[in-house]
């Protein structure tokens, strides 16, 4: 059962289109499990209506005409309750809706399993039988294992076009890809693919400008590839057998231009460009081998990968297109690094959307840097398919949108109308304090990591840097900096906001944030060896750091220090150990330099229960709410099965920071919050009802902060922040915070929070 379940979803993955797909599913499900019936229901989400969409057993013609409501028949039932339904005898159950049309009548024997994605139906997967028997408990298995990957399948299909919403071909539904919120903001654009080069599953459809030069370009390259192949074989021949030296042989055959290449220029001649041909050909050879019985043949499919890769590499050499980016690209790939983004004019870039990486990755930091809206980790996106095609980046959501209607389309283009013209109204706050109507005031910091982080902050009114993270300069070098490179860097973010404080975080590593030149292998990076922990363990790398942030605060006095991924008060005093042992070495270098204070950020349970002890030993205590809310839910949040589940608003993290707060504040030290709630007008305004001193956010989010605080009176806050703390779930908390500000004048601040 295992090996035919194999074999049904390579060949379902392999069609070309959803209405094969989904034929091919409906005859091999049938053919493997020996029924007579196999049908396969979708949802139409608009018309709330399950529609016929394949069948082998059912009357062909029935197949894109015939629908039922969701709430109709066994297959609306199945939908309903969300789980197999096993009859013996379907005509007896008072579910059973007749259909004439279908030709069902002499079948009884009915098994029906949802189709499902992420929680969501997306339809109905159905065997039957003329005699009366209950399916076993194999065959149910089966159905349901069949079921899952078919969700696959239409979910894709839903990105491409290819899900419609009946035979004749009507408009495909938006399609919702969800992943996390690189940067914040929404755009609209046209997505344009980068890929890397000699990545077969990179290359898109692209129509052929000219064929005979493509076909020129294509025997350039398999010259080069058989030449390639030649020096392999004599190479290979000092070292391997005969046996393992007719592989080459094999290439040499398959390079041949009446083999492979031959259906490559079939394809050019087509229409297609030689780098799509290509990887047309290949893919199909690939299918074939993969699909076949023996294991030996199957691997074969390895050696076809490896001779299309060489190819591309060389077709890839001669031809360097030029690629056009329209006034509006939205960048669209598997993983884009900085320097895929620096190569495309920032003009041109509305949004960015991967199906791979993190929110802490080098590009996410770069696109918050530019306020460029982005999407990362959206694992699913058809990237082939989408080039070409308009689409919506959510970054407030963290989605990304194929296939909108008009209605979803007029709704985001007035949320971008929207922000445009509030920020611009905004700029006048730019040297305003951020101060209640009834004279409570609060400071309002910029997180910064990279030197263009600097004058969007100044632009924007910051009051100082509450987070500045040292980690960024380390990982966009090939080695560790040197202390005079660190130096120079901190000299200018310290130059830049003086004299207003620059608080810089020491090195923190680890989890999702890695350097290349320092790799850690740990199975779960986010408890293990990372932050303080790491750097405490190479007091080499703590203390050139230390000393260059001393000594680029020379006559600026502004510096503050902050230890991350704080547990215990030992490494806290370990920590102020070797800092003092570093101001002492520096001062007794000649530099002019007063011992900065020294803060700890708290970002794990462990602190919180702590942080009294902790305060009593610093100067200062931050709130990171990204960790704590994570660890503290037991939720990665880089992890998009879960997402769902990170709420800031989590009665066990609000009641968590006012534990802090209440804790530093009775030992005479300020508390300030760095993380993203900062950055939210509507739990800003809650924190700062809980009693928090600094707010630390991303440059893009101050002016909208400082005017919601303007805008409120701190006494109305904390009556708010008494009544939401008698809440118990942090859906219906945030829900409610946003009813009361919306009534409270603030909504358009808060509206880009809003679903749509």
């Amino acid at each position: 059962m295992l090996d035919t379940l194999r074999r049904i979803v390579q060949e379902v993955n392999s069609a070309t289109d959803l209405r094969t797909a989904l034929d091919l599913m409906a005859r091999r499900v049938r053919d493997a499990m020996g029924t007579e019936v196999c049908s396969i229901y979708l949802l139409n989400r608009d018309r709330q209506r399950y529609v016929l969409m394949a069948s082998e057993g059912l009357k062909a013609e029935a197949v894109g005409h015939v629908s039922l409501d969701v709430t109709e028949g066994l297959v609306g039932h199945v939908g309903q309750r969300e789980e197999p339904l096993n009859l013996e005898d379907a005509f007896t159950h008072p579910k059973f809706l007749y259909l004439a049309e279908t030709g069902e009548d002499p079948f009884h024997a009915f098994l029906g399993v949802p189709v499902m994605h992420q929680g969501e139906v997306l339809g109905v997967l159905v065997v039957q039988q003329r005699d009366s028997r209950r399916f076993d408990q194999s065959e149910e298995a089966f159905l349901v294992t069949i079921s899952a990957q078919l969700s696959a399948v239409v979910a894709h299909a839903r990105a491409t076009g290819d899900l419609t919403t009946d035979s004749s071909g009507g408009e495909p539904e938006p399609a919702f890809f969800d992943g996390l919120p690189g940067a914040q903001g929404a755009a609209i654009g046209i997505a344009i693919r980068v890929y890397p080069s000699a990545d077969l599953s990179s290359v898109p459809d692209r129509e052929a400008e000219d064929i005979n030069a493509e076909i020129a370009l294509l025997d350039n390259a398999l010259v080069k590839a058989r030449h390639e192949v030649r020096a392999l074989a004599e190479r290979a021949s000092r070292s391997l057998g005969r046996e393992e030296q007719a592989l080459f042989e094999v290439y040499l055959r398959m390079l041949d231009r009446h083999a492979l290449p031959g259906e490559v220029v079939e394809k050019i001649r087509a229409g297609q460009w030689a780098q799509g041909a290509l990887r047309m050909v290949i893919d199909e050879h690939v299918r074939n081998f993969e699909l076949m019985d023996d294991a030996y043949l199957r691997e074969r499919a390895a050696d076809v990968r490896d001779i299309g890769r060489r190819v591309l590499a060389h077709l890839q050499s001669d031809q360097r297109r030029e690629v056009e980016y329209p006034a509006e690209t939205v960048l669209v790939g598997e993983e884009i690094t900085t320097a895929m983004l620096m190569e495309v004019p920032r003009e041109n870039i509305v949004g960015i959307a991967t199906s791979r990486g993190s929110r802490n990755s080098h590009m996410a930091i770069v696109a918050r840097s530019m306020g460029i809206p982005t999407v990362v980790g959206a694992a699913g996106l058809p990237l082939k398919q989408l080039d070409g095609r308009e689409v919506i980046v959510d970054g407030f959501k963290g989605r990304l949108i194929a296939n909108a209607n008009s209605e979803l389309k007029h709704q985001f283009e007035a949320i971008i109308l929207e922000e445009k013209s509030l920020l611009a109204g905004l700029e006048k706050l730019r040297d305003l304090p951020a101060e209640t109507e009834d004279g409570k005031r609060i400071d309002i910091m910029v997180n910064t990591g990279l030197m263009t982080d600097i004058s969007r902050s100044l632009e924007r009114g910051a009051e100082g840097v509450g987070l500045y993270r040292t980690e960024i300069p380390f990982m966009v070098r090939d080695r560790f900096p040197s202390e005079d490179e660190q130096k120079v860097i901190y000299r200018e973010q310290l130059e830049a906001f003086a004299p207003h404080p620059v608080t810089m975080r020491t090195l923190d590593v680890g989890g999702d944030k890695e350097l290349p030149y320092f790799p850690i292998e740990e199975e779960n990076p986010f408890l293990g060896w990372r932050g303080i922990r790491l750097t405490l363990d190479h007091p080499e790398i703590f203390m050139v750091q230390i000393r260059a942030m001393l000594k680029a605060s020379e006559g600026l006095d502004n510096l503050r220090i902050m230890l991350p991924m704080v547990t215990t008060v030992f490494e806290v005093e370990e920590a102020q150990h070797l800092i003092h042992r570093a101001w002492l070495e520096v001062r007794g270098e000649g530099f002019d330099v007063v011992m900065p204070p020294v803060g700890v950020m708290i970002e794990v349970p462990a602190a919180v229960y702590q942080a009294r002890a902790l305060a009593q030993r610093v100067d200062f205590l931050s709130i990171g709410t990204n960790d704590l809310t994570q660890y503290l839910l037991a939720v990665d949040r880089n992890n998009r099965q879960v997402a769902a589940l990170y709420n800031s608003w989590h009665p066990a993290v609000l009641q968590a920071i006012i534990h802090v707060i209440e804790s530093a504040h009775a030992e005479g030290k300020p508390v300030s919050v760095c993380g993203e709630m900062a950055g939210d007008p509507a739990s800003a305004l809650m924190l700062m009802a809980m009693g928090v001193d600094t707010l630390s956010m991303n440059a893009s989010h101050l002016l909208r902060v400082k005017a919601a605080i303007r805008k409120m009176k701190i006494t109305a806050a904390r009556k708010l922040l008494f009544e939401v703390l008698a809440m118990d779930n942090g859906e219906v908390i945030a829900s409610y915070i946003s009813l009361q500000l919306d009534k409270a004048g603030l909504g358009d601040l808060i509206s880009h929070r809003r679903a749509v």
